[in-house]
Protein backbone atom coordinates (compact mmCIF):
# COMPACT_ATOMS: atom_id res chain seq x y z
CA UNK A 1 0.00 0.00 0.00
CA UNK A 2 1.23 3.58 -0.68
CA UNK A 3 2.22 5.26 1.73
CA UNK A 4 -0.29 8.09 1.36
CA UNK A 5 -3.13 5.45 1.54
CA UNK A 6 -1.29 4.56 4.98
CA UNK A 7 -1.33 7.69 6.46
CA UNK A 8 -5.21 8.17 5.58
CA UNK A 9 -6.05 4.55 7.08
CA UNK A 10 -3.41 4.71 10.01
CA UNK A 11 -5.24 8.61 11.07
CA UNK A 12 -8.54 7.24 11.05
CA UNK A 13 -7.87 4.14 12.41
CA UNK A 14 -6.37 6.15 15.47
CA UNK A 15 -9.39 8.82 15.31
CA UNK A 16 -12.17 6.22 15.27
CA UNK A 17 -10.53 4.38 18.53
CA UNK A 18 -10.78 8.03 20.61
CA UNK A 19 -13.73 8.59 19.58
CA UNK A 20 -15.68 5.26 20.32
CA UNK A 21 -13.64 6.15 23.38
CA UNK A 22 -11.57 2.68 23.24
CA UNK A 23 -8.49 5.22 23.76
CA UNK A 24 -9.44 7.60 26.63
CA UNK A 25 -8.60 11.04 27.50
CA UNK A 26 -4.74 10.83 28.86
CA UNK A 27 -3.73 7.63 27.31
CA UNK A 28 -0.44 7.74 25.99
CA UNK A 29 0.23 6.72 22.13
CA UNK A 30 2.61 4.76 20.65
CA UNK A 31 6.08 7.17 19.96
CA UNK A 32 6.67 7.96 16.52
CA UNK A 33 9.49 5.26 16.02
CA UNK A 34 7.03 2.45 17.39
CA UNK A 35 4.53 3.90 14.93
CA UNK A 36 6.84 3.63 12.19
CA UNK A 37 8.13 -0.18 12.94
CA UNK A 38 4.15 -1.24 13.40
CA UNK A 39 3.06 -0.14 10.27
CA UNK A 40 6.06 -0.57 7.93
CA UNK A 41 5.99 3.62 6.95
CA UNK A 42 8.48 6.27 7.28
CA UNK A 43 9.06 8.76 10.00
CA UNK A 44 7.95 11.56 7.87
CA UNK A 45 4.27 9.70 7.23
CA UNK A 46 4.26 8.47 11.34
CA UNK A 47 4.72 12.33 12.17
CA UNK A 48 1.90 13.42 9.71
CA UNK A 49 -0.19 10.89 10.68
CA UNK A 50 0.03 12.76 14.43
CA UNK A 51 -0.19 15.88 13.44
CA UNK A 52 -3.29 15.43 11.46
CA UNK A 53 -4.94 14.21 14.46
CA UNK A 54 -3.21 17.29 16.30
CA UNK A 55 -5.39 19.20 13.86
CA UNK A 56 -8.51 17.66 14.76
CA UNK A 57 -7.83 17.76 18.47
CA UNK A 58 -8.05 14.37 19.18
CA UNK A 59 -4.32 14.09 20.58
CA UNK A 60 -1.95 16.39 22.01
CA UNK A 61 2.01 16.50 22.60
CA UNK A 62 3.78 17.01 25.40
CA UNK A 63 7.46 18.06 25.09
CA UNK A 64 10.15 15.56 25.76
CA UNK A 65 6.87 12.98 26.94
CA UNK A 66 5.48 12.12 23.26
CA UNK A 67 1.58 12.43 22.07
CA UNK A 68 -1.34 11.90 24.15
CA UNK A 69 -5.05 11.74 23.76
CA UNK A 70 -6.61 15.07 24.37
CA UNK A 71 -9.02 15.52 26.92
CA UNK A 72 -10.53 18.50 24.74
CA UNK A 73 -12.66 16.30 22.41
CA UNK A 74 -14.62 14.68 25.46
CA UNK A 75 -15.75 18.07 26.52
CA UNK A 76 -16.18 19.25 23.39
CA UNK A 77 -18.95 22.12 23.53
CA UNK A 78 -22.02 22.53 20.22
CA UNK A 79 -20.20 24.05 17.50
CA UNK A 80 -22.25 27.35 16.57
CA UNK A 81 -24.47 27.35 13.61
CA UNK A 82 -24.25 28.76 10.11
CA UNK A 83 -24.60 32.50 10.33
CA UNK A 84 -27.87 34.11 8.93
CA UNK A 85 -27.23 37.44 7.57
CA UNK A 86 -30.46 39.07 5.80
CA UNK A 87 -29.90 39.62 2.62
CA UNK A 88 -29.46 43.25 2.51
CA UNK A 89 -26.62 45.18 1.83
CA UNK A 90 -25.92 47.58 4.46
CA UNK A 91 -23.30 51.28 3.98
CA UNK A 92 -24.10 52.25 7.49
CA UNK A 93 -21.05 53.29 9.64
CA UNK A 94 -19.79 50.22 12.22
CA UNK A 95 -20.96 50.16 15.38
CA UNK A 96 -19.38 52.54 17.85
CA UNK A 97 -18.23 49.80 19.80
CA UNK A 98 -16.02 49.74 17.53
CA UNK A 99 -14.23 52.70 18.53
CA UNK A 100 -14.28 52.14 22.36
CA UNK A 101 -13.15 48.55 21.77
CA UNK A 102 -9.59 50.39 20.18
CA UNK A 103 -9.40 52.86 22.60
CA UNK A 104 -8.63 49.98 25.43
CA UNK A 105 -6.10 47.95 23.41
CA UNK A 106 -3.28 49.36 24.46
CA UNK A 107 -3.86 49.25 28.33
CA UNK A 108 -1.02 47.18 29.54
CA UNK A 109 -3.24 46.48 32.49
CA UNK A 110 -6.14 44.65 30.72
CA UNK A 111 -5.70 40.42 29.67
CA UNK A 112 -5.92 41.01 25.94
CA UNK A 113 -8.00 38.02 25.01
CA UNK A 114 -9.57 40.97 22.36
CA UNK A 115 -6.29 40.98 20.98
CA UNK A 116 -5.98 40.46 17.24
CA UNK A 117 -2.51 39.54 17.01
CA UNK A 118 0.31 37.20 18.59
CA UNK A 119 1.73 38.25 21.65
CA UNK A 120 5.48 39.46 21.92
CA UNK A 121 6.54 36.30 23.33
CA UNK A 122 5.40 33.86 20.37
CA UNK A 123 7.70 35.82 18.26
CA UNK A 124 11.50 36.07 17.70
CA UNK A 125 12.50 39.36 18.16
CA UNK A 126 16.33 38.87 19.48
CA UNK A 127 16.67 37.44 15.93
CA UNK A 128 14.82 39.67 14.24
CA UNK A 129 17.02 42.82 16.01
CA UNK A 130 19.77 41.15 14.74
CA UNK A 131 18.45 41.52 11.16
CA UNK A 132 17.73 44.82 12.09
CA UNK A 133 20.96 45.61 12.65
CA UNK A 134 22.35 44.03 9.42
CA UNK A 135 20.14 45.82 7.19
CA UNK A 136 20.89 48.68 8.26
CA UNK A 137 24.51 47.85 7.78
CA UNK A 138 24.03 46.53 4.30
CA UNK A 139 21.56 48.36 2.74
CA UNK A 140 22.63 51.69 0.49
CA UNK A 141 21.68 54.48 2.90
CA UNK A 142 21.15 52.40 5.62
CA UNK A 143 17.54 51.67 4.48
CA UNK A 144 16.71 55.45 4.42
CA UNK A 145 16.52 55.78 0.38
CA UNK A 146 13.53 54.73 -1.13
CA UNK A 147 12.86 51.36 -2.57
CA UNK A 148 11.53 50.63 -6.19
CA UNK A 149 7.78 50.65 -6.82
CA UNK A 150 6.55 46.96 -6.80
CA UNK A 151 8.85 46.67 -4.01
CA UNK A 152 11.89 44.60 -2.45
CA UNK A 153 13.57 41.93 -5.16
CA UNK A 154 14.36 39.43 -2.76
CA UNK A 155 10.97 39.69 -0.79
CA UNK A 156 9.34 38.95 -3.84
CA UNK A 157 11.33 36.36 -4.94
CA UNK A 158 10.95 34.32 -1.21
CA UNK A 159 7.01 34.84 -1.27
CA UNK A 160 6.78 33.51 -4.79
CA UNK A 161 8.92 30.82 -4.20
CA UNK A 162 6.78 30.04 -0.97
CA UNK A 163 3.40 30.27 -2.77
CA UNK A 164 4.26 26.69 -4.35
CA UNK A 165 3.37 25.32 -0.91
CA UNK A 166 -0.24 26.08 -1.58
CA UNK A 167 -0.58 25.33 -4.97
CA UNK A 168 0.82 28.38 -5.99
CA UNK A 169 3.10 29.36 -9.28
CA UNK A 170 3.79 32.56 -8.37
CA UNK A 171 6.91 34.49 -9.86
CA UNK A 172 8.68 37.61 -8.40
CA UNK A 173 6.99 40.30 -11.03
CA UNK A 174 3.65 39.29 -9.93
CA UNK A 175 4.08 40.88 -6.45
CA UNK A 176 3.57 44.22 -5.54
CA UNK A 177 4.69 45.07 -1.79
CA UNK A 178 2.34 46.50 0.23
CA UNK A 179 2.60 48.76 4.16
CA UNK A 180 1.04 45.56 5.59
CA UNK A 181 -2.07 43.50 4.34
CA UNK A 182 -4.60 45.45 5.33
CA UNK A 183 -2.77 48.52 2.80
CA UNK A 184 -2.91 45.71 0.18
CA UNK A 185 -6.69 44.97 0.60
CA UNK A 186 -7.07 48.75 0.08
CA UNK A 187 -4.90 48.66 -2.85
CA UNK A 188 -7.22 46.25 -4.35
CA UNK A 189 -10.79 47.70 -3.34
CA UNK A 190 -9.57 51.02 -4.23
CA UNK A 191 -8.90 49.59 -7.72
CA UNK A 192 -12.17 47.36 -8.22
CA UNK A 193 -14.32 49.16 -5.91
CA UNK A 194 -16.98 52.03 -7.79
CA UNK A 195 -19.05 53.92 -4.90
CA UNK A 196 -22.43 52.25 -4.10
CA UNK A 197 -20.75 49.24 -5.75
CA UNK A 198 -21.67 46.00 -3.84
CA UNK A 199 -18.69 43.74 -1.41
CA UNK A 200 -19.67 40.60 -0.76
CA UNK A 201 -17.83 39.19 2.36
CA UNK A 202 -17.92 36.39 5.09
CA UNK A 203 -20.33 37.02 8.40
CA UNK A 204 -18.84 37.57 10.84
CA UNK A 205 -15.93 39.31 9.36
CA UNK A 206 -12.83 41.40 10.33
CA UNK A 207 -14.17 45.08 11.37
CA UNK A 208 -11.13 46.50 9.79
CA UNK A 209 -12.53 45.20 6.54
CA UNK A 210 -16.03 46.51 7.18
CA UNK A 211 -14.74 49.83 7.58
CA UNK A 212 -12.51 50.04 4.85
CA UNK A 213 -15.44 49.53 2.58
CA UNK A 214 -17.85 51.90 4.10
CA UNK A 215 -15.12 54.70 3.69
CA UNK A 216 -15.03 53.61 -0.18
CA UNK A 217 -18.46 54.35 -0.58
CA UNK A 218 -19.60 50.26 -1.06
CA UNK A 219 -22.16 48.85 0.53
CA UNK A 220 -21.62 45.16 2.52
CA UNK A 221 -23.26 42.08 1.71
CA UNK A 222 -22.71 39.24 4.03
CA UNK A 223 -22.75 35.71 3.24
CA UNK A 224 -23.80 32.90 5.12
CA UNK A 225 -20.93 31.56 6.69
CA UNK A 226 -20.29 28.29 8.48
CA UNK A 227 -17.67 28.35 11.49
CA UNK A 228 -15.56 25.25 10.10
CA UNK A 229 -16.25 25.97 6.40
CA UNK A 230 -16.63 29.33 5.44
CA UNK A 231 -19.21 30.41 2.83
CA UNK A 232 -22.09 28.71 1.74
CA UNK A 233 -21.63 28.08 -1.98
CA UNK A 234 -25.25 28.18 -2.77
CA UNK A 235 -25.83 30.96 -0.28
CA UNK A 236 -23.61 32.91 -3.02
CA UNK A 237 -25.04 31.80 -5.95
CA UNK A 238 -28.23 33.15 -5.10
CA UNK A 239 -26.65 36.71 -4.37
CA UNK A 240 -24.78 36.74 -7.66
CA UNK A 241 -26.41 39.27 -9.85
CA UNK A 242 -26.14 41.88 -6.72
CA UNK A 243 -22.45 41.42 -6.06
CA UNK A 244 -19.70 43.74 -8.13
CA UNK A 245 -17.02 42.27 -5.92
CA UNK A 246 -16.01 39.29 -3.02
CA UNK A 247 -13.52 39.42 -0.53
CA UNK A 248 -12.85 36.62 1.35
CA UNK A 249 -10.31 35.32 4.41
CA UNK A 250 -9.97 31.62 3.16
CA UNK A 251 -7.88 30.22 5.93
CA UNK A 252 -8.77 30.49 9.59
CA UNK A 253 -10.11 33.89 9.27
CA UNK A 254 -11.12 36.02 12.05
CA UNK A 255 -13.67 35.83 13.94
CA UNK A 256 -14.39 31.97 13.33
CA UNK A 257 -11.25 30.34 11.92
CA UNK A 258 -12.68 28.42 9.23
CA UNK A 259 -11.31 27.13 6.25
CA UNK A 260 -13.01 26.52 3.04
CA UNK A 261 -12.11 23.30 1.87
CA UNK A 262 -10.32 22.77 -1.40
CA UNK A 263 -13.07 22.15 -3.35
CA UNK A 264 -15.16 24.77 -2.06
CA UNK A 265 -12.15 27.19 -2.71
CA UNK A 266 -12.32 25.70 -6.63
CA UNK A 267 -15.87 26.55 -6.97
CA UNK A 268 -15.93 29.72 -5.46
CA UNK A 269 -13.15 31.07 -8.36
CA UNK A 270 -15.01 29.24 -11.07
CA UNK A 271 -17.79 30.59 -10.24
CA UNK A 272 -17.23 34.41 -9.77
CA UNK A 273 -14.99 34.01 -12.85
CA UNK A 274 -17.99 33.01 -14.54
CA UNK A 275 -19.96 36.03 -13.55
CA UNK A 276 -16.94 38.52 -14.13
CA UNK A 277 -16.83 38.90 -10.41
CA UNK A 278 -13.50 39.81 -9.06
CA UNK A 279 -12.22 37.97 -5.70
CA UNK A 280 -10.12 39.84 -3.28
CA UNK A 281 -7.90 36.90 -0.91
CA UNK A 282 -6.88 37.69 2.02
CA UNK A 283 -4.44 34.53 2.94
CA UNK A 284 -2.95 36.11 6.34
CA UNK A 285 -3.38 33.67 8.68
CA UNK A 286 -2.49 30.36 6.13
CA UNK A 287 0.84 29.61 7.79
CA UNK A 288 -0.70 29.28 10.81
CA UNK A 289 -2.18 25.76 10.48
CA UNK A 290 -2.60 22.87 12.92
CA UNK A 291 -2.38 20.44 10.86
CA UNK A 292 -0.10 18.32 8.66
CA UNK A 293 -0.36 20.36 5.46
CA UNK A 294 -0.53 24.37 4.34
CA UNK A 295 -4.02 24.62 2.85
CA UNK A 296 -4.38 25.76 -0.52
CA UNK A 297 -5.22 29.57 -1.62
CA UNK A 298 -7.90 30.59 -4.10
CA UNK A 299 -5.13 31.76 -5.98
CA UNK A 300 -3.96 28.22 -6.77
CA UNK A 301 -7.55 27.74 -8.88
CA UNK A 302 -6.66 30.88 -10.87
CA UNK A 303 -6.96 30.26 -14.38
CA UNK A 304 -7.86 33.74 -15.64
CA UNK A 305 -5.92 36.42 -13.38
CA UNK A 306 -9.17 37.42 -11.28
CA UNK A 307 -8.04 36.68 -7.82
CA UNK A 308 -6.12 39.01 -5.88
CA UNK A 309 -4.35 37.27 -3.39
CA UNK A 310 -3.25 39.05 -0.29
CA UNK A 311 -0.72 38.32 2.97
CA UNK A 312 1.77 39.74 5.15
CA UNK A 313 3.73 38.78 8.00
CA UNK A 314 1.97 41.01 10.67
CA UNK A 315 -0.15 38.24 12.07
CA UNK A 316 3.17 35.73 12.17
CA UNK A 317 6.06 37.56 12.57
CA UNK A 318 6.43 41.35 12.99
CA UNK A 319 2.99 43.40 13.12
CA UNK A 320 4.48 46.66 14.05
CA UNK A 321 6.81 45.86 10.70
CA UNK A 322 4.01 46.79 8.34
CA UNK A 323 5.30 44.24 5.46
CA UNK A 324 2.42 42.97 2.78
CA UNK A 325 2.07 41.70 -0.58
CA UNK A 326 -0.59 41.23 -3.48
CA UNK A 327 -0.56 39.17 -6.57
CA UNK A 328 -3.16 41.53 -8.47
CA UNK A 329 -3.49 38.71 -11.42
CA UNK A 330 -4.63 41.02 -14.48
CA UNK A 331 -5.36 44.13 -11.98
CA UNK A 332 -1.48 44.66 -11.52
CA UNK A 333 -1.08 48.00 -13.58
CA UNK A 334 -4.17 49.63 -11.16
CA UNK A 335 -2.84 48.74 -8.13
CA UNK A 336 1.02 49.93 -9.12
CA UNK A 337 -0.61 53.43 -9.83
CA UNK A 338 -2.24 53.46 -6.36
CA UNK A 339 0.44 52.43 -4.88
CA UNK A 340 2.65 55.41 -6.56
CA UNK A 341 0.05 57.57 -6.21
CA UNK A 342 -0.70 56.54 -1.52
CA UNK A 343 3.02 55.51 -0.88
CA UNK A 344 5.50 56.03 -3.75
CA UNK A 345 7.16 53.05 -1.95
CA UNK A 346 7.33 50.19 0.81
CA UNK A 347 8.92 50.68 4.14
CA UNK A 348 12.57 49.62 2.72
CA UNK A 349 14.42 48.26 5.96
CA UNK A 350 11.37 46.17 7.20
CA UNK A 351 11.23 44.75 3.97
CA UNK A 352 15.06 43.74 3.59
CA UNK A 353 14.80 42.26 7.52
CA UNK A 354 11.98 39.97 6.85
CA UNK A 355 13.93 39.10 3.30
CA UNK A 356 16.55 38.12 5.00
CA UNK A 357 14.92 36.36 8.59
CA UNK A 358 12.43 34.29 5.14
CA UNK A 359 15.65 33.25 3.20
CA UNK A 360 17.56 32.21 6.32
CA UNK A 361 15.15 29.44 6.91
CA UNK A 362 14.72 30.33 10.42
CA UNK A 363 11.26 31.48 9.65
CA UNK A 364 9.97 27.83 8.79
CA UNK A 365 11.79 27.08 12.63
CA UNK A 366 9.46 29.71 13.99
CA UNK A 367 6.19 29.00 12.26
CA UNK A 368 6.57 25.53 13.77
CA UNK A 369 6.66 26.23 17.20
CA UNK A 370 4.55 29.19 16.76
CA UNK A 371 1.41 26.92 15.17
CA UNK A 372 2.43 24.43 18.03
CA UNK A 373 1.93 26.88 20.49
CA UNK A 374 -1.12 28.33 19.01
CA UNK A 375 -2.39 24.71 18.65
CA UNK A 376 -1.66 24.16 22.47
CA UNK A 377 -3.63 27.70 23.95
CA UNK A 378 -6.81 26.32 21.57
CA UNK A 379 -6.86 23.07 23.53
CA UNK A 380 -6.57 24.69 26.94
CA UNK A 381 -8.75 27.47 26.00
CA UNK A 382 -11.66 24.80 24.96
CA UNK A 383 -11.78 22.74 27.75
CA UNK A 384 -11.31 25.61 30.40
CA UNK A 385 -14.34 27.17 28.17
CA UNK A 386 -16.38 24.13 28.36
CA UNK A 387 -16.00 23.37 32.10
CA UNK A 388 -16.36 27.10 33.42
CA UNK A 389 -18.85 29.06 30.97
CA UNK A 390 -22.33 28.67 31.84
CA UNK A 391 -24.68 26.60 30.28
CA UNK A 392 -25.47 26.81 26.53
CA UNK A 393 -22.06 27.93 25.09
CA UNK A 394 -20.84 26.89 22.18
CA UNK A 395 -17.74 27.42 20.29
CA UNK A 396 -15.84 27.11 16.95
CA UNK A 397 -13.32 24.55 16.46
CA UNK A 398 -10.75 26.49 14.13
CA UNK A 399 -7.55 24.17 12.90
CA UNK A 400 -5.26 27.11 12.62
CA UNK A 401 -5.19 31.00 12.88
CA UNK A 402 -5.27 33.07 15.99
CA UNK A 403 -9.02 33.27 16.96
CA UNK A 404 -11.77 31.11 19.20
CA UNK A 405 -15.73 32.19 18.28
CA UNK A 406 -17.63 31.69 21.30
CA UNK A 407 -21.56 32.02 21.04
CA UNK A 408 -23.50 31.81 24.67
CA UNK A 409 -26.92 31.94 25.36
CA UNK A 410 -29.36 34.44 23.34
CA UNK A 411 -29.96 36.27 26.65
CA UNK A 412 -26.00 37.16 27.29
CA UNK A 413 -25.18 40.48 25.63
CA UNK A 414 -21.22 40.85 24.67
CA UNK A 415 -21.38 44.37 24.52
CA UNK A 416 -22.70 44.23 28.04
CA UNK A 417 -20.35 41.36 29.02
CA UNK A 418 -17.50 43.68 27.66
CA UNK A 419 -18.22 46.38 30.00
CA UNK A 420 -18.27 44.60 33.20
CA UNK A 421 -15.28 42.55 32.07
CA UNK A 422 -13.49 45.67 31.68
CA UNK A 423 -13.81 46.39 35.18
CA UNK A 424 -11.98 43.00 36.52
CA UNK A 425 -9.58 44.15 33.69
CA UNK A 426 -10.13 41.55 31.02
CA UNK A 427 -11.22 42.78 27.69
CA UNK A 428 -12.72 40.79 24.86
CA UNK A 429 -14.22 41.24 21.42
CA UNK A 430 -18.28 41.40 21.37
CA UNK A 431 -19.46 40.00 18.77
CA UNK A 432 -21.33 42.81 17.27
CA UNK A 433 -18.10 44.44 16.08
CA UNK A 434 -17.73 41.59 13.24
CA UNK A 435 -21.11 42.75 11.12
CA UNK A 436 -23.38 45.84 10.10
CA UNK A 437 -26.21 44.17 10.76
CA UNK A 438 -28.60 43.48 14.07
CA UNK A 439 -26.72 39.83 15.19
CA UNK A 440 -24.37 38.21 17.02
CA UNK A 441 -24.94 40.24 20.18
CA UNK A 442 -24.48 37.14 21.98
CA UNK A 443 -20.95 36.58 21.03
CA UNK A 444 -17.23 37.24 21.31
CA UNK A 445 -14.04 36.45 19.55
CA UNK A 446 -10.80 35.55 21.78
CA UNK A 447 -7.17 35.76 20.84
CA UNK A 448 -5.41 32.26 21.47
CA UNK A 449 -2.09 34.35 20.71
CA UNK A 450 -1.77 34.69 24.50
CA UNK A 451 1.09 32.70 26.25
CA UNK A 452 -0.64 29.75 28.26
CA UNK A 453 -0.02 30.40 32.02
CA UNK A 454 -1.70 29.76 35.12
CA UNK A 455 -2.92 33.45 35.18
CA UNK A 456 -4.16 33.22 31.89
CA UNK A 457 -6.44 30.14 32.90
CA UNK A 458 -7.56 32.44 36.34
CA UNK A 459 -8.80 34.82 33.88
CA UNK A 460 -10.18 32.90 31.28
CA UNK A 461 -12.34 31.15 34.14
CA UNK A 462 -13.49 34.64 35.50
CA UNK A 463 -14.73 35.38 32.28
CA UNK A 464 -16.92 32.51 32.42
CA UNK A 465 -18.39 33.45 35.42
CA UNK A 466 -18.74 36.96 34.87
CA UNK A 467 -20.60 35.54 31.78
CA UNK A 468 -22.77 33.20 34.14
CA UNK A 469 -23.67 36.21 36.44
CA UNK A 470 -25.25 38.20 34.10
CA UNK A 471 -27.27 35.27 32.30
CA UNK A 472 -30.89 37.11 33.53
Amino acid sequence: MKQEFLYSAISNNIAKLIRNNVLKAGDRLPSVRTLCREHGISMNTAKRVYLELEGQSLIESKPQSGYFVSRTHQKRLPLPGTSKPSAISSNKEPDELIRKFYLTMRRKDLTLFSMGAPADELLPLPALNKEMMRATRQLPGSGARYDELQGNEKLRQIVAARSFSWGGSLQENDLITTAGGMNALSFCMMALAKPGGVIAVESPVYPGILQLAVSLGLKVLELPTHPGTGIEIAGLKKLLHRIDLCLLVTNFGTPLGSCMPDENKKAVVDLLAKHGIPLIEDDLYGDLYFGGQRPKCCKAFDKHGTVLWCSSISKTLAPGYRVGWVAPGIYKEQIMKLKLVHAISSPTITQEVVANFLKSGRYENHLRKMRQTLQHNYHHYAETIAEYFPEGTKTSRPQGGLSLWVELDKTIDTAELYDIAIQHKISIAPGRMFTLQDQFHNCMRLCIGLPWSDDLQLKLKQLGRLATIIRP
